[in-house]
């Protein structure tokens, strides 16, 4: 098919655009927000150690329906760890994967395509090939093609070429998708859509559903490799010390070793892992927060700098204009010709073919004031930029008039630039309409007059200042940034009670080549006004410089840069789509109020993540020691011909005491709410406390068991239950310790918490007490001189748990 001559004005006919969706151009890119159900399921399922797990599943079942008939598969109650932990897992995630998939369609930019003669707006997967595309400031290229027309159309081009400069583009310029327009308008045509831009691959690695980059998983999956390696070793050595065990059947032994190497798998980790990411996004989505990254969630709770951009972050979106107040030595100037400065800004809007929100604020005003349009013809237009902080138009027959910052377009001395200062600190925005003999976009303006100033009022959000209360009670240093005049933001700072308010520092004056001193004004201030798009990225860079975790709030094109550089970015939804597009979380509804949530749902994950950590890796350091002890003393009695003692549990007992000291309390412990900031350290913290606790438990469980073999009265199986009464004694210590470390791990302590520690010490006594139960979890009551070795042997492990744990802290900070 030929590429046909387009008019720039019509685009392409009904007709054409249907004949290129038969040939398959168009624009219809892969965009997953998350995993596909097939990838969820097989992340869920095919896993290493549900691999193991089922394959020791199988042998203990097998071994034990074999010696006890049908109610031999308790042994291999364990295997169903797989089914639930598949279950819950797919469960939570095709939740999270609807909840993005819908919120990233609310959040998905537009596209204005010309078609028949009319400009309408489209989703972007409805582009097709030579399709024309009308471009305005904020908007992000997400097709390759050529420059049709062009009107001042700058590009910002840094997150393909890193370079920082706007590009200008004029006819027959390149496109690149991935690049945003920063000031002017334009036209071009879709040469390069679907799979063959650059946007396909830029879009799918940005909005993949991933865990990347997350300090959390990564702990957690440094945990997995250690033990994976460890425990095939120590599996092998128990083996061999069961094999060495005398006085019990090949088959007992089996079982025994099988119960030995289950417990050393944290099978629930990963899983209470991705269950806290993915509720995390359910909840958040509740609340029109579109989490497009899931370590965003635990981004903001390890923030302790937040970086705001005042307008739409503080302030609302829209202003009103006040009153327009023409300067008086201007009234009776003869180059006025007597027209009201209201005529020159309704020729200006008129002009403007893409206004920002404080022009479409002049706009409404005009209208409202019945000022209607000159009708001016126009030479040139010099579109708004967040560089230049003015705009401006030439005129045929009317001469060259700026609109922008009084500070930026006037002499410091100038008694309208004063004039300008008292009213931006009252909290007001204040604009300088002015004459030039001459302004270009690229090498500024000279021969600026003033004519009037323009007194906007902006709409502070109702919920700014409680939330900026927030985070100074939660310890966030907060950074006011704007590129308005230092006056206007101390002003708005000072309404919302922002500490530092009253010394706003001017960001012309900062230095540009010393980062570590612009690191230390960082540091000392709060509040900055006549911050440039360039600096906003400098500021970013500083603050990280000292080890500070940065967020960065934002909505407009001059933001996008900052919020990439970030840690962690967060969009306005009613923002540009190229700030949207970078941001690694977007307020869909602007609610500046969202962001307590967006920390407290961060540290809940990580808290509680962290919680559920200490009780798997305990765990599996009391599994591994345990195994060790028994594997050693084996090999020592069979070389000093002696009876070797047999591994102190069968997969049920494991079964049991996991379920109810970490599996069902990790659960309700994983989706609780916390408050605390996240700190670095999160592999050595989880170590420091599962190391010894694990090996307080795997002490006093061994020594109990010892100690009642010594005594001659752990080997005879009760006619109840079948269990040894040494092995209820291990079970009674190893359960008892471990219900110790879980109350520990749920510090702070709630009535919640309480009940949940209290109802798996009871469900545990029942198991002890009921005969049926008894009998089904092969345990029961192990006799007086028995049950006083598991009392002291308990009792010392939790004394020594407590004292390691909760008196030796103390004691270290006290001295």
């Amino acid at each position: 098919m030929t590429t046909p001559v387009l008019d720039s004005r019509l685009g392409l006919t009904s007709a054409e655009v249907e004949e290129r969706r038969q040939a398959g151009l168009v624009n219809d890119a892969k965009r997953r927000t998350s995993r596909p159900l097939s990838a969820i399921l097989r992340a869920n399922l095919l896993t290493l150690f549900n691999t193991v797990i089922f394959v020791l599943a199988v042998i203990a079942i097998s071994v034990a329906v074999y010696q006890d008939g049908w109610i031999g598969f308790k042994q291999g109650l364990f295997g169903f760890v797989i089914v639930v932990n598949a279950a819950i897992g797919t469960f939570q995630e095709v939740r999270a994967k609807r909840t993005l998939d819908k919120l990233s369609l609310v959040n998905q930019a537009k596209v204005t395509i010309v078609r028949d003669g009319q400009a309408d707006e489209h989703a972007p997967v409805d582009i097709v090939k030579d399709d024309l595309i009308r471009l305005a400031p904020g908007d992000r290229i997400l097709v390759d093609g050529p420059v049709v027309e062009s009107s001042n159309l700058e590009v910002d081009e840094s997150l393909l070429t890193g370079e920082a400069d706007p590009v200008a583009k004029d006819l027959d310029d390149e496109l690149k998708s991935g690049s945003f327009v920063v000031a002017g308008t334009g036209l071009f045509r879709a040469e390069r859509v679907g799979n063959e831009s650059f946007a396909a691959k830029l879009v799918e690695e940005a909005s993949q559903f991933h865990l990347s980059h997350s300090d959390l998983r990564d702990g957690i999956n440094r945990f997995i490799k250690i033990i994976t390696w460890l425990i095939i070793p120590i599996a092998l050595l128990l083996i061999l010390g069961q094999a060495l065990a005398n006085g019990d059947s090949v088959l007992d032994n089996i079982l025994s070793t099988v119960a030995g190497i289950v417990p050393m798998i944290p099978e629930g980790l990963v899983l209470l892992t991705s269950i806290a990411f993915a509720v995390g996004v359910i909840r958040l989505g509740r609340r029109q927060c579109l989490v497009q990254e899931l370590p965003a969630i635990e981004g903001l709770a390890r923030t302790d700098v937040l970086c705001l951009d005042k307008t739409g972050t503080l302030t609302e979106g829209g202003m009103d204009v006040q009153e327009i107040r023409p300067v008086e030595r201007a009234e009776d100037d003869a180059s006025l010709d007597g027209l009201s400065v209201t005529v020159v800004l309704s020729a200006l809007a008129h002009a403007d073919d893409s206004p920002n929100p404080t022009m479409r604020a002049v706009e409404e005003y005009l209208d409202a004031e019945g000022v209607a349009d000159p009708g001016w013809r126009v030479i040139e237009t010099m579109p708004f930029s967040s560089a230049r902080k003015w705009s401006g138009v030439r005129f045929t027959d009317n001469g060259t008039w700026l609109l922008g910052a009084p500070d930026v377009l006037l002499d410091r001395d100038d008694p309208t630039a004063l004039e300008a200062d008292v009213l931006s600190a009252q909290g007001l925005r204040v604009l300088v309409l002015a004459t030039a003999e001459e302004a270009t976009t690229t090498g500024g303006a000279r021969g600026v007059e003033a004519r009037a100033l323009v007194v906007l009022k902006q709409r502070l959000r109702s919920t700014a200042a409680e939330t900026l209360a927030y985070f100074d009670e939660q310890g966030v240093a907060v950074k006011i940034i704007s590129g308005d005049s230092p006056a206007a933001v101390g002003a708005v700072a000072a309404q919302l009670d922002v500490a530092g308010a009253g010394n706003t520092v001017d960001a012309r004056t900062l230095p540009e080549d010393d980062p570590a001193e612009l690191a230390r004004v960082l540091e000392e201030n709060t509040v900055f006004g006549r911050v440039s798009p360039h600096q906003k990225r400098s500021f970013v860079k500083a603050l990280q410089s000292k080890g500070h975790t940065v967020a960065m709030t934002g909505d407009g094109v001059n933001d996008t840069l900052a919020l990439k550089d970030s840690d962690l970015g967060i969009a306005m939804g009613s923002g540009s789509p190229a700030a949207r597009s970078v941001a690694q979380i977007v307020l869909l509804d602007d609610e500046f109020a969202t962001m307590p949530h967006v920390v407290a749902e961060g540290r809940r994950v990580l808290g509680n993540i962290e919680r559920v950590s200490n009780l798997f890796l305990t765990k599996t350091i009391y599994s591994i020691c345990l195994a060790l002890f028994i594997a050693v003393g084996a090999v020592v009695a069979w070389a000093g011909d002696t009876d070797a003692l047999p591994y102190p549990f069968f997969p049920i007992h494991v079964t049991i005491i996991g379920s109810l000291t970490i599996g069902i309390p990790a659960f309700f412990l994983a989706l609780a709410p916390t408050f605390d900031r996240a700190r670095p350290g999160f592999v050595t913290r989880v170590l420091r406390f599962a190391i010894p606790a694990g090996l307080i438990a795997a002490l006093a469980t061994f020594g109990a068991y010892v100690a009642v073999w010594w005594h001659g009265t752990g080997g005879t199986p009760s006619e109840v239950d079948g269990a040894t009464p040494g092995q209820t004694t291990a079970a009674i210590v190893l359960f008892a310790v471990a219900l110790t470390a879980l109350a520990l791990v749920s510090r702070p302590y709630r009535l919640w918490k309480g009940v949940l520690v209290l109802c798996c010490g009871g469900a545990f006594a029942l198991t002890l007490f009921i005969p049926p139960l008894a009998e089904f979890f092969d345990l029961g009551l192990p006799g007086t001189y028995n049950t006083f070795i598991a009392a002291v042997a308990a009792g010392a492990g939790i004394a020594a748990l407590i004292v390691w744990m909760v008196v030796r802290p103390k004691h270290h900070r006290t001295t």
